[in-house]
């Protein structure tokens, strides 16, 4: 069973085709694959400029079909929400948008085949739904869609017209090249983008009517790559606490620097996108809800368009303590004539190997929840003279990671027996135009050598010059 997630993020329609890696290669066996959507798009309408502050739709239902012609009450739609109308997800058309491609779950798991599919419809519920926390609430009527306008704050019913009524379709004349196919071990994203703000029509009675623009080929691909992460003693996943997953690419000097990240759900499930086109290496960590780590998993060689299939991560030994190594030091910048405050990005740095040379890898912070923390060093009585400065702690696997060359048949690990080696890094973050601030662009701390539990000296990562 694989899982089909629905998120919204403003105002255009996001589906990401997810086929995962793994599935049966029999020839009796049907491929499946999963379905992530989104909402989003610039909101040329909303406040303070435009009129509207919010406009709250009430999704039911999303359904795919293979034929371009298919009637919504045609045989052969796959259902991709299922459970949704059951628990109707309200979303905020012109909320911000954001960096990442989820903002909410709309939907549930479930298996769809690999396919060509030439159509998307998308249900909106109709006045009268019962909605938890309906945002349209203040409207005298029990509403489902509505907007909210900029000059007063008042809440008007949006009406659907016949065709919101029976789905929004969206055709194989509005997707590029016709259609989307998902095709085993791929990650596909379908971003269809329509005018919002061109649908909402204000009829001259103090009425509002929901008219969907879409125009044709406003559809194209991008590229995601997803999994699952599961404890390597219990098969389930991490439970309670935190798991980060960082994509992972070498910068100029070979060492593994983050790229993105983002954190797996209650069910170990992840999806990272838009992901550009290129080779990765994926690095994820954990902290499970009673304080145990775990050690790093680094799966290399994972490209675009992946789906990397289930990876095991395996607990600190419970013969010793199972709490982090430490990692704490000093940040410092000084300009030419004193202390300047700067932002740096500090990192941890595992050193692994990967097809037989040390790789200097970015472990992700699983108790702060973030692959790398960005630090603004101020000035202070513990300050040496002359700089601004700010203290760091970093709380890591006190144990080597698990690495392994991607491969769609099954990925293995291995963990080096060697000492467990840290370093401590620091990068000044660059000015707008990517010109550097200060005078040292990367700035390490010494090697240490680590166990779980204790707290180890890392070093003061000092840069001068800044501006």
């Amino acid at each position: 069973m694989y899982r089909v997630v629905f998120t919204v993020s403003c105002l255009a329609l996001f589906i990401a085709a997810i086929l995962a890696a793994g599935c049966g290669s029999s020839s009796n066996t049907t491929q499946m694959g999963i379905v992530n959507l989104r909402i989003s798009d610039p909101p040329t309408c909303s406040a303070p400029s435009g009129p509207y502050r919010h406009v709250f739709v009430t999704v039911t239902d999303v359904k795919i079909h293979t034929s371009s012609d298919a009637g919504a009450n045609d045989s052969g739609f796959t259902d991709l929400t299922p459970n949704l109308k059951n628990n109707p997800q309200q979303v905020d058309l012109l909320a911000q948008a954001s960096t990442e491609c989820f903002l909410a779950t709309l939907g549930s798991t479930i298996q769809i085949p690999s396919g060509t599919f030439q159509q998307i419809r998308v249900f909106l519920a109709a006045d009268g739904t019962s909605i938890a926390n309906n945002q349209c609430a203040s409207e005298p009527r029990n509403v489902a869609n509505c907007v909210v306008l900029t000059s007063d704050g008042s809440v008007h019913d949006l009406q659907l017209s016949s065709e919101a009524k029976s789905g929004l379709k969206i055709p194989s004349g509005q997707i590029a090249g016709g259609a989307f196919t998902i095709n085993s071990g791929q990650t596909k994203d379908l971003d269809i983008d329509f005018n919002a703000c061109a649908s909402i029509v204000a009829a001259g009675n103090g009425e509002f009517l929901l008219k969907p623009v879409l125009h044709a080929g406003e559809v194209g691909l991008s590229s995601a790559i997803n999994g699952n992460v599961v404890d390597s003693a219990t098969g389930k996943p991490v439970v309670g606490g935190t798991t980060v997953v960082a994509l992972e690419r070498k910068d100029a000097s070979g060492i593994d620097r983050a790229v993105m990240s983002t954190l797996a759900d209650a069910n170990g499930n992840f999806v990272l996108c838009p992901v550009p086109t290129g080779t990765f290496d994926l690095v994820i960590a954990a902290v499970n809800g009673a304080g145990v780590f775990y050690a790093a998993s680094v799966t290399t060689g994972v490209q675009n368009s992946t789906a990397v299939g289930q990876i095991s991560i395996t607990a600190e030994p419970s013969t010793g303590n199972t709490g982090p190594a430490s990692l704490t030091g000093v940040v410092q910048t000084a300009g030419a004539s004193g202390a300047v405050p700067e932002i740096v990005i500090v990192s941890a740095l595992q050193t692994v190997a990967i097809n037989g040379s040390n790789v200097q890898v970015t472990i992700p912070l699983a108790q702060q929840a973030l692959a790398t923390i960005n630090l603004t060093t101020a000035s202070g009585a513990s300050c040496a003279a002359g700089t601004d400065c700010v203290s760091y702690t970093l709380a890591v696997p006190g144990v080597n990671a698990f690495v392994g060359a991607f491969s769609s048949s099954g990925t293995k690990y291995t963990q080096a027996a060697e000492n467990v080696t840290y370093n401590a890094d620091g990068q000044p973050i660059p000015r707008a135009d990517n010109t550097p601030i200060c005078t040292q662009t990367d700035v390490q701390g010494p090697a240490v050598n680590v166990t779980p539990g204790p707290t180890f000296p890392a070093g003061t990562l000092s840069f001068t010059g800044c501006s």
